[in-house]
């Protein structure tokens, strides 16, 4: 992923801040010899400890072919991409020039957590991790918590594994025309505004804490 510097993110609060509440992704795991990558969609719950960059919490389920792969080499990439637009060409045109000189382009916010994953099989520890994935989804409660052996749930618990991911290194991408005229920025977030389609409120939201931040 290419980060120009008007991209890249102005401190690690803000990805941090920016993960709290985006915890949907795709999990991508180096492939078996004459296999591409392996790419599982999933949930997860981010801690921002231990270690430097914090750790991933997931499960999947037992029978899952991504496991021969992932237990050959453990180096993982977890991708987060959210709050994304198109942008009209005639929205972005300097000042000056024709409208249709405009370029079009994509705005959105990615993180990257480079990741060594450790897969849990232990019973009482799955339980644990996987108790903490629900608290955090469900803070709320209204779900039993998962106890080797008891109902209602440990007798599902051999049939999923947990992921421990200790992320090893970060890159994170907040592409909203930081590089443009303020001018161009003005419009397009106005253009943002009156559109309002989905992603744009937050797009929107983006462009102006940059300016505001940076």
């Amino acid at each position: 992923m290419l980060i120009h510097p008007w991209d890249a993110a102005h401190d690690d609060g803000e990805w941090r801040e920016w993960l709290s509440r985006h915890d949907f992704g795709q999990l991508a795991v180096n492939g078996l010899p004459g296999e591409p990558p392996w790419v599982q969609p999933m949930h997860f719950r981010y801690d921002a400890e231990p270690g430097p960059y914090g750790r991933a919490l997931a499960h999947l389920a037992r029978p899952n072919p991504l496991w021969r792969a992932l237990e050959a080499d453990p180096v993982v990439l977890l991708s987060v991409v959210d709050d994304y637009v198109f942008v009209p060409g005639p929205w972005t045109a300097p000042a000056g020039t024709p409208a249709e000189h405009g370029t079009p382009t994509s705005y959105y916010a990615a993180v990257q957590l480079r990741c060594t994953a450790r897969v849990v099989d232990d019973p009482a520890e799955k339980a644990e991790l996987l108790n903490l994935q629900v608290a955090h989804f469900q803070p709320d409660g209204g779900t039993a918590p998962a106890t080797p052996g008891e109902a209602p749930f440990g007798r599902m618990l051999p049939g999923i594994r947990v992921l421990s991911l200790e992320v090893t290194e970060v890159r994170a991408k907040f592409k909203y025309a930081g590089n443009k005229p303020q001018d161009v920025q003005d419009r397009v977030s106005g253009r943002l505004a009156e559109r309002a389609g989905p992603g744009d409120p937050a797009a929107r939201a983006h462009q102006l804490r940059r300016r505001t931040t940076g």
